[in-house]
């Protein structure tokens, strides 16, 4: 393939589709390139994608999209090993357009919205491996495959080929992540008639609910758990730093069987027929693992960027607005006629002052706060918990007796300066 184009787009997720989409709409030469048969081939998951960085890319895409459930309900929970301190918000305002968020199955999804850039014009090239990036006087000027004749040549191109992006490593944009970088997810579809699954979940008909599940979910580990309800499955998985599962010697599939069989979620699953199994990793580091961006022909978006937020569990949000960025980038840089580092430098800016970077910066601590302080989810929580009980428990021993009996499980093993250290901690890893 000789052909010179205006972009390369490698990896065809949510990032690089974004991407793709808005650079051919705008008449600009562009090709995908994805080693799965098709986009969405390796994502047969359910997760939750967020309207509103959509519609920016495509207005109303609700109504043609394949998506699951609106979500009306979302839930967090504090899990203790037999009970559970529950917590979220019910929108009856998110029933209808604009819609907040949805479940989807990526797989039925990423093909969906491959479809919409053919359609605007972009060209996808499916099963094929992208082996390095062509350097020519310190520029990217295009791409090696695993196909015969396989180079391809770009004025730029656009790394969106996930966490581990062997790309940009190779290009020095970034050292190989620690095991305290990234998280594992595990996650199973339960298959249940839809009927089964508003009613456990007590929800109207085609609406859905979210849960995050913190402690006992991932056994004290830093991440959570969490369940997705779709229109006839249901989602249930975890995601905990590598570090601390390899520390444990847990299995990822023991952690998820574990989730499964706990007593306060067993009953919302019951009698769910598995169908499918899926593990992925996740980028956990945040702020202070985002590697260089930008370089003279080359953008690095989503989740090879490491635009994943961790404590609110985003990252296909943080994904396609990286996507539009490097194409509104790429855009300006084709009206300039220039794609060296200092005009593609644009896309920095554009992260820079969008919610992106504010979000990670905000929380660039918080993963290595939690880790190195295993008492918020080995103690706190339990105690939470235990603080729950006796609050609710009408035993004829007086409120003020109970109030006792909650702050000293609170206090228990913990001195009062250990506890005003831990609040102040927390409070920087979230402020």
């Amino acid at each position: 393939m000789t052909e010179k184009f205006d972009a390369i787009v490698v990896g065809a997720g949510v990032a690089g589709l974004a991407s793709a989409y808005i650079m051919a709409k705008e008449g600009l030469n562009v090709i995908v390139i994805e080693k799965g048969k098709y986009p969405g081939s390796k994502n047969v998951m359910g997760g939750v994608l967020y309207c509103h960085m959509m519609e920016e890319i495509i207005p109303d895409f609700w109504k043609d999209a394949p998506l699951e459930r609106p979500i009306v309900e979302q839930n967090f929970w504090l899990l203790g090993k037999k009970s559970v301190v529950k917590t979220g918000y019910r929108g009856m305002e998110w029933e209808k357009s604009p819609y907040n968020n949805f479940t989807v199955f990526r797989g039925k999804f990423d093909h969906w919205f491959a479809k919409k850039c053919i359609e605007v014009g972009a060209l996808i090239i499916n099963e094929t491996v992208v082996k390095e990036c062509i350097v020519e006087n310190n520029k990217v000027i295009g791409v090696r495959t695993d196909r015969p004749d396989g180079d391809i040549y770009a004025e730029v191109v656009i790394l969106a080929d996930g966490v581990n992006s062997l790309l940009a490593k190779n290009l020095g944009f970034h050292n190989e992540w620690r095991k305290d970088q990234v998280a594992l997810a595990v996650m199973e579809e339960l298959k249940m008639p839809s009927e089964k699954i508003e009613e456990r979940f007590n929800l109207d008909k085609g609406m859905g609910a979210t849960i995050e599940i913190f402690g006992d979910g991932t056994l004290g580990m830093v991440g959570t758990a969490f369940i997705y309800t779709n229109k006839e499955h249901i989602s249930i998985g975890c995601g905990t730093l590598l570090s601390q599962m390899c520390n444990r010697n847990v299995k990822p599939y023991e952690l998820l069987e574990y989730i499964k069989h706990h007593p306060i979620i067993k009953p919302l699953i019951e009698e769910g027929e598995s169908c499918e199994y899926y593990a992925h990793l996740i980028p956990e580091g945040g702020y202070n693992s985002i590697p260089k961006l930008v370089g003279d022909g080359v953008i690095v978006v989503g989740d090879a960027a490491q635009f994943v937020n961790g404590i609110h569990r985003e990252g296909s949000n943080l994904g396609m607005t990286s996507g539009r960025f490097a194409a509104e980038t790429m855009i300006r840089a084709k009206r300039m006629d220039k794609f060296d580092a200092k005009t593609l430098s644009y896309y920095q800016d554009l992260v820079k002052n969008s919610y992106i970077m504010k979000d990670l910066r905000k929380y660039k601590n918080a993963s290595n706060t939690m880790e190195s302080n295993p008492q918020f989810f080995n103690h706190y929580i339990p105690a939470a918990n235990k603080v729950m009980s006796e609050m609710f428990t009408v035993d004829g021993i007086s409120k003020s007796k109970k109030q006792k009996l909650a702050i000293k499980h609170v206090t228990s093993g913990r001195s009062i300066f250990s506890l005003a250290r831990d609040g102040l901690k927390i409070w920087r890893a979230m402020k």
